[in-house]
């Protein structure tokens, strides 16, 4: 009987107590200027739409000149 009180007591202790220092990752959540900042005024949204917009015209400018690089074939796989 003792056993089965003391040990669940005892494990709650072990792990219940000191648990910031003993179980803590150092720098595991990231500085508050390092993560989003949702903009809320007018001239922020549009900064922010038109960052989007170029990274993703950027991106398709990129994709569009490796599609011209990649030399076209005759047919394809299910012709011949």
């Amino acid at each position: 009987f003792g056993l089965y009180i003391l040990f669940p007591i005892g494990w709650m202790y072990y792990f219940g107590t000191n648990l910031e220092n003993r179980f803590a990752v150092p720098d595991f959540w990231p500085a508050p200027e390092m993560t989003h900042k949702i903009p809320f005024e007018r001239d922020e949204l549009k900064a922010e739409l038109e960052r989007l917009r170029r990274v993703r015209l950027e991106g398709r400018a990129r994709r569009i000149q490796a599609e011209d690089e990649v030399p076209k074939t005759e047919g394809g796989p299910g012709e011949g």
